[in-house]
C-alpha cells in the first residue's frame, strides 16, 4: 500500500537514529514525592496522585507533542545502563511505598476511612501505572535477575500469573480468539474486565500445564511457576497482616485491585477490535505491525517506558524500551492521544464505541479489503471461520 503524501512527510520526519537520553524516563520517580506528600498531609493532597498521571501528563502531551525519533536498534546493553537502572530500583521503592503507607495508616493513624481508601487508591494508580509497566519490561528479558524482579513487582499487585499469560498466550495469539486480553470489537470495558479476571488465571494455568506436558512433567511439578506466584503473593499478604492486621491485608488488596484495573484498561486499548486473518485449521497470519494501536506522544511514552510503541514491541518483544521504534501511519493504526486519556474514555463504553468502532471499520477496509463479512470476527469468542478472507 502506498503512503499518502502526509504519511510520507511524517515518515521522512522520523530521524534515525535518535540520541539516547535516559533522563525523560525517570519522570516516573516523581510519583514518589507525591505519595509521601499525600501521606503527610492527607485531605486534598491525595487527589494529586491520580490527577498527576491522568490529567497533567496528557495535558503536557498536548503541548510537547510527539516523539517521532527512532533509536539505533543495535545499541548494546552496556550503553543502556541508566535506562535499565531505572527498572531495577523500582521494586524496593514500590515495596517501601506500599508497606510504608500501610504502616502509617494502621499504626500512626489520623486518617478518615475515605482518606485511607483514597491513599491506597493513589498508590494503586502508582503501582499500576509504573510498577506493572516496569514488570512488563523486566519479564520480557532473558536473564534470571530481571525476570525475577518482574515477578516480584507482579506479586506486589497479586497478579503473578500475568507473566505466564502475557508471554505464553498474549504474544503468540494476540488478535485471535485464543488471546484473553485482545478486546473484541464492540466489547465494552465493563464486560472485558470481569472476563479477563476470570479467564486469565485459567489461561495461564493451561499454558504452563501444556509446557510441562511437553517436558514430560505433570502440572503439579515444582517447576511450575504458578507455585512461585502463589508463594510470593502469600508472603506479601502475610507481611501486610503483620504490619496492620486484616486492615493491612485489605489495604494491600485494594491497591492491587486498582493497579490491575489500570493494567487491564491499557490492555483493552492496545488491541481493541484488531484481528489477524484466519488461514484455516486453527492457523493465523503472522503478527504484523498493524495488529496494535500505536502512539508516539512524548510525555506519556516516557512515563510508560515506550509501551505505546506497541506495534514494535509485538514484532520485537525482547527489544529494550529505549530502542522501540515508531512506524509511519500507513503501517500502523494510530491513537489520537497517549494511553491515559483513552483508558479514561474506555470507562464510558458508549462514548468509546462511538469513537473507536469507526476506527476499527476503517482499519478493516485498509488492511483487509477482501473480507466483506466480519460477523464471525465480531466477538472472537471462538476460532475464526475457515473460509474468512
Amino acid at each position: 500500500m502506498t503512503a499518502n503524501p502526509a504519511a510520507r512527510a511524517q515518515s521522512a520526519a522520523m530521524p534515525h537514529p535518535a540520541p539516547l537520553r535516559a533522563w525523560p524516563y525517570w519522570l516516573s520517580i516523581t510519583f514518589v514525592p507525591l505519595v509521601i506528600f499525600a501521606l503527610a498531609k492527607g485531605g486534598w493532597s491525595i487527589a494529586l496522585i491520580p490527577a498527576y498521571g491522568w490529567a497533567l501528563m496528557p495535558l503536557i502531551d498536548l503541548f510537547v507533542g510527539k516523539n517521532l525519533g527512532n533509536a539505533d536498534t543495535q545499541t548494546p546493553d552496556e550503553s543502556l545502563f541508566w535506562f535499565r537502572l531505572l527498572t531495577w530500583i523500582w521494586f524496593p521503592i514500590e515495596f517501601c511505598l506500599v508497606f510504608g503507607a500501610i504502616w502509617v495508616i494502621t499504626q500512626v493513624g489520623g486518617y478518615t476511612t475515605v482518606e485511607k481508601l483514597a491513599l491506597m487508591f493513589g498508590i494503586g494508580v502508582t503501582t499500576g501505572t509504573v510498577g506493572i509497566v516496569y514488570a512488563h519490561e523486566l519479564f520480557h528479558k532473558s536473564n534470571f535477575w530481571e525476570r525475577n524482579l518482574g515477578d516480584l513487582l507482579m506479586a506486589m499487585v497479586l497478579y503473578g500469573h500475568f507473566r505466564t499469560e502475557h508471554l505464553l498466550v498474549h504474544h503468540p495469539w494476540v488478535g485471535t480468539g485464543r488471546d484473553t486480553v485482545t478486546a473484541r470489537y464492540n466489547e465494552g470495558f465493563l464486560r472485558f474486565f470481569p472476563r479477563v479476571l476470570w479467564q486469565g488465571p485459567h489461561s495461564a494455568w493451561r499454558a504452563e500445564r501444556a509446557m510441562l506436558a511437553r517436558a514430560g512433567r505433570g502440572p503439579l511439578h515444582p517447576s511450575n511457576p504458578v507455585w512461585k506466584y502463589l508463594i510470593l503473593a502469600a508472603i506479601l499478604l502475610g507481611l501486610a497482616y503483620a504490619i496492620g492486621g486484616w486492615v493491612g491485608v485489605g489495604l494491600f488488596a485494594f491497591q492491587a485491585i486498582v493497579a490491575v484495573w489500570q493494567l487491564e484498561l491499557t490492555n483493552y486499548v492496545e488491541h481493541y477490535g484488531l484481528t489477524r486473518r484466519h488461514l484455516g485449521e486453527g492457523r493465523y497470519e503472522p503478527v504484523a505491525a498493524h495488529h496494535s494501536w500505536d502512539s508516539a506522544h512524548m510525555v506519556s511514552g516516557a512515563l510508560l517506558l515506550n509501551l505505546q510503541r506497541h506495534a514494535d514491541h509485538h514484532l520485537h518483544p525482547m527489544r529494550r524500551y529505549p530502542l522501540l521504534q515508531i512506524y509511519a501511519p500507513d503501517r500502523v493504526p494510530q491513537l489520537p492521544t497517549g494511553y491515559p486519556p483513552l483508558t479514561a474514555l474506555a470507562m464510558v463504553p458508549p462514548v468509546w464505541r462511538r469513537l473507536f468502532n469507526r476506527r476499527v471499520r476503517d482499519w478493516r477496509r485498509q488492511y483487509y479489503p477482501d473480507i466483506t463479512d466480519w460477523a464471525e470476527y465480531k466477538t472472537l469468542s471462538h476460532p475464526l471461520p475457515r473460509g474468512a478472507g
